[in-house]
């Protein structure tokens, strides 16, 4: 420090930097940090650069950006060196250079905030301190090489063992969404109420990334890369296939609330249900996960996995055991959630090339199609998330826009809004009661979907949650808490109301044999959409379209998947090698080969609900602790 009071310029940084410079040789001293913390009633004000001077009033801006914390790793020249001012906090430094280097590569910190200085939330943990390097990589040791290598386990016994597989799924699946549905609903309601109550709140000013962030992407592409990984498959599957069966299959026993469609008014009940299924509830899953990992990773500086958020209530043991156990649960959750959309996608273009081109869909032509899409997700894989993910989800968004107001006017644009606005309604006034697991007499509708809805979503969460955290910095909670709960909710809404309410229209008025045939005189799911498509202008055309939105929708839902699992099983580390991908792209696509050959269907529901099931106790402990979080950050 010059007599001014002023930094060198080699000390000048950017943002949150670790700078980590040897002692010159003869010299007596050490490897120090040095803490360069703003007073709190200077914490954010510019000052003139003469004036910024350690003792009294630290300053808040070097270089013309304002920094609340400044953490420098430097070289003492000596033992009471001259020009050191007392009030400098000094600690003792371990890493080298170029683990210091290494740690700022790696960060997900990019806030020119700084790490937190509430005690609460110090830790001396570094980014890979657990890794291993064989051949190349960098996997985490052991949550690589335990999930790794349960999972291939998995997919070895159920190719091997098909028959014993199917029923072990059949039978788990019912079990699991009849014995726990108390549990899922209620805790689901929990964190919808927590979301909420974060729009109110104060600590929704709160920040991403610090006071001064900035995001890194535009709305548009925020948002379609939000939904595009949200939602994937799900509308395409089941927006006609969902309002259609609760309004008349299964002789009326799947209505929600058992509500009777054939009165006046009611006759769209059935698409409610569906809102409800792809509305706050589900979206809330996300956003708590979302929001979790991206306050713990861009305002506390550390790690984005899964252990992090548990750092308020396991201390210094996150790093250990515990948290190995729930970045791996977390692995689990993700990939199982995972293959059961691909499963689906599989099956839905395998009947799509049936109607498009007359190929008789079987079990041989599923697993071909699941390789051969797999593949391409590896090619979006090796372009990375900016030329990969970021342009698929843009161009499927344009796709999937463009086939909704296709059908918004063919089938009646009037119509389609009168019966959105009251279809909204009946949501509000109904979600009350669709939210309460006691005294249900529709068991059908809450045990076959709802409570498998929730496990599904919740499966979900870690790859979904991790995914939006990762390109949601610069954004305040509020506005994070809005974006990925209300507007992806009135977007499914009206998707699912101008699909599922033109098919119950068609149905009504004696048409849509294709829809008739594919869901209520026999059940195959995969071929509602297309036996809709059948009956609307131009379906030579749109058929086609709605195909390849499948594909982009499995392609981009794979991608963002492997590199969530990436990152959780490198330890948190954002730029792990690309090699890490794409093996667990390609794990993803054998898993959903191996439970569509080893029960179809059944199957994929059943390992989504097994694993959902258990990491819903993450999730609850997550609302708490990121409250914890955020209650101790600037707003």
């Amino acid at each position: 420090m010059d007599g001014e009071g002023r930094l060198p310029a080699e000390f000048h940084a950017v943002g949150h930097q670790r700078l980590c410079r040897m002692v010159p040789k003869g010299r007596i001293g050490a490897q120090v940090a040095v803490n360069v913390i703003p007073s709190r009633q200077n914490r954010g004000r510019d000052m003139d650069e003469p004036a910024a001077r350690f003792q009294g009033a630290r300053p808040a801006t070097l270089d013309g950006r304002r920094i609340a914390h400044l953490e420098m790793t430097c070289a003492v020249l000596g033992a009471g060196s001259k020009g050191i001012a007392n009030p400098l906090k000094l600690r003792p430094c371990s890493r080298t250079k170029s683990q210091s280097m290494e740690h700022v590569m790696n960060s997900p910190r990019t806030s020119e905030e700084g790490p937190s200085q509430d005690p609460d939330f110090q830790t001396d943990f570094e980014l890979g301190q657990d890794n291993i390097r064989p051949f190349g990589l960098d996997i985490h040791n052991p949550v690589f090489l335990i999930s790794g290598l349960v999972i291939i386990a998995f997919v070895l016994l159920s190719l091997a063992n098909q028959e014993a597989s199917a029923a072990f799924f059949g039978w788990l699946r019912p079990l699991l969404t009849s014995e726990f549905d108390w549990f899922l609903v209620i805790s689901v309601d929990i964190m919808l109420v927590f979301c909420l109550a974060l729009i109110f709140l104060p600590v929704g000013s709160v920040r991403i990334g610090g006071k001064n962030a900035a995001p890194d992407y535009s709305y548009p592409g925020w948002i379609a890369m939000m939904f595009a990984a949200g939602m994937g498959i799900g509308l395409l599957f089941f927006g006609v296939l969902e309002p259609v069966y609760f309004t008349f299959s299964e002789g009326g026993n799947a209505r929600p609330l058992n509500i009777d469609t054939s009165e006046p008014g009611n006759e769209y009940a059935g698409i409610v249900g569906t809102v409800h299924h792809w509305g706050l509830a589900g979206w809330c899953v996300y956003a708590v996960v979302g929001l979790t990992l991206a306050i713990f990773a861009y305002n506390k500086g550390m790690p984005m996995t899964l252990r992090s958020a548990f750092y308020p209530i396991l201390g210094e043991r996150v790093w250990g055991w515990w948290g190995h156990a729930i970045d791996t649960l977390a692995v689990f959750a993700t990939l199982f959630g995972l293959t059961t959309s691909l499963g689906l996608g599989a099956q839905q273009v395998a009947f799509g090339l049936n109607v498009i081109a007359g190929i008789e869909p079987s079990s041989t032509l599923v697993v071909l199609l699941i390789i051969g899409i797999t593949a391409i997700a590896l090619g979006s894989v090796l372009l990375g998330m900016d030329k990969g993910v970021k342009r698929l989800s843009e161009i499927n968004m344009v796709i999937a826009v463009a086939l909704l107001v296709f059908v918004f006017l063919v089938t009646g644009a009037v119509a389609a809004i009168t019966r959105y606005f009251s279809v909204m309604v009946d949501y509000v006034i109904l979600l009350p009661a669709l939210s309460n697991p006691f005294g249900r007499e529709d068991t059908s509708f809450l045990h076959g979907w709802t409570t498998f809805y929730w496990a599904w979503w919740i499966a979900w969460s870690p790859f979904v949650g991790m995914f939006i955290a990762r390109i949601s910095k610069g954004r305040t909670v509020r506005e994070f808490v809005l974006c990925s709960l209300i507007a992806p909710t009135l977007v499914c809404a009206f998707w699912m109301s101008t699909f599922g309410g033109a098919a119950i229209d068609m149905l009504n008025a004696g048409g849509a044999d294709g829809v008739r045939a594919t869901v209520i005189d026999s059940y195959k799911p995969e071929g509602a959409l297309f036996g809709f498509l059948k009956e609307l202008p131009l379906s030579g055309i749109v058929s086609p379209i709605a195909l390849v939105l499948i594909v982009i929708f499995f392609v981009t839902s794979s991608d963002s998947g492997s590199l969530v699992i990436d990152t959780i099983t490198a330890g948190g580390k954002m730029d792990a090698p690309v090699s890490q991908r794409v093996f667990w792209c390609t794990l993803e696509g054998l898993v959903a080969i191996a439970l569509l050959l080893g029960g179809g269907l059944v199957a994929l529901q059943g390992a989504a609900v097994s694993t959902g099931i258990p990491f819903t106790i993450v999730l609850l402990l997550m609302c708490w602790c990121v409250y914890a979080a955020l209650r101790t950050e600037e707003r």
